[in-house]
């Protein structure tokens, strides 16, 4: 498939208020780049339908028990590396079902891997090692909307009758018309011509946040707006769990760390314990009647 000319590529094109960018002071340059960050918020407003259709796209294929991967290479990769990683710590998800793939593999993640992002053949075979199925969703992060390595993972992804979604500041390049769903997040271009881990980068993030953060509150992951299923992987983050429980249901401190106790520390139990003055049998029996849907096993 024949790449866009770069001149035509906004992620290529120089930004005319950093041409100066060497002469310019410490400050300048941050103020200019502040100025330009600006932009990226706008950007994603812009596109928020797509996000949002993007995201019931991931919770149906999650529903039907299939997975969100997540496919780029470089800063793109990295970026879903990091999304992916951190949805089993915050979410109390399995590390299989929001997956990433970087060009390259796991060295990719620190380092660069010379060549590695033009390689389609690899993508599909990393992909048909996934068992790549209909139920699953393929994101394709790519800021010049061009790379091999995604626009052949989006390729297999349509034959294979997966939905595809694709992230790019790049709109009229081929992965916008391979995937279904196109994020089109233009963010003008960058003050360091063509480093697209600036702006390109942080419209990336942000529109990774609210696709895994979006999908895991639609499928219960999230109560209120709390983090009802975080696992406790430090002592942090275990303290965290009794603020959270006790937020969550309205009682002390002491109170609550004594039902995650008797609850054997499932927060989801200790919370059905404590709001509905249960014991921890019967508020489990309550919650594999209600299976698994903590509203409905609180009756809210």
């Amino acid at each position: 498939m024949p790449s866009q000319p770069k001149e035509r590529r906004r992620s290529e094109q120089r930004n005319a208020a950093s041409k100066n960018l060497d002469r310019m002071s410490a400050i300048e340059i941050i103020r200019l780049m502040n100025r330009e960050d600006r932009k990226v918020a706008a950007a994603i407003g812009r596109g928020l339908p797509a996000i949002a259709r993007a995201v019931d796209a991931i919770v149906k294929a999650i529903r039907n028990g299939g997975r969100l991967i997540y496919v780029g290479a470089g800063s793109s990769g990295r970026m879903a590396v990091l999304d992916a990683a951190e949805c089993p710590p915050t979410f109390g998800t399995s590390p299989k079902l929001v997956q990433a793939l970087i060009a390259g593999g796991r060295p990719a993640v620190t380092g660069a891997v010379e060549g590695a992002e033009d390689s389609g053949v690899n993508a599909e075979n990393d992909l048909r090692a996934k068992k790549l199925t209909r139920h699953d969703v393929v994101v394709g992060i790519t800021a010049s909307g061009t790379t091999p390595y995604v626009l052949s993972a989006l390729q297999y992804a349509r034959r294979r009758g997966a939905a595809t979604v694709a992230i790019t500041v790049n709109p009229n390049t081929p992965a916008a018309r391979l995937a279904k769903i196109l994020i089109a997040t233009q963010v003008g271009p960058e003050v360091l011509t063509g480093s697209t881990r600036l702006k390109a980068g942080t419209a990336q993030k942000m529109a990774l946040n609210m696709l895994s953060t979006a999908a895991m509150a639609r499928l219960g992951h999230v109560y209120e707006n709390l983090m009802i299923d975080v696992k406790p992987s430090n002592q942090k983050v275990s303290s965290r769990i009794v603020r959270i429980l006790a937020e969550a249901s309205g009682t002390s401190l002491s109170a609550a760390e004594h039902a995650l106790r008797q609850a054997g520390h499932n927060m989801r139990l200790a919370l059905v314990m404590l709001k509905l003055g249960l014991t921890a049998q019967a508020a489990k029996a309550k919650a594999e009647r209600a299976k698994g849907d903590l509203r409905k096993a609180l009756g809210e």
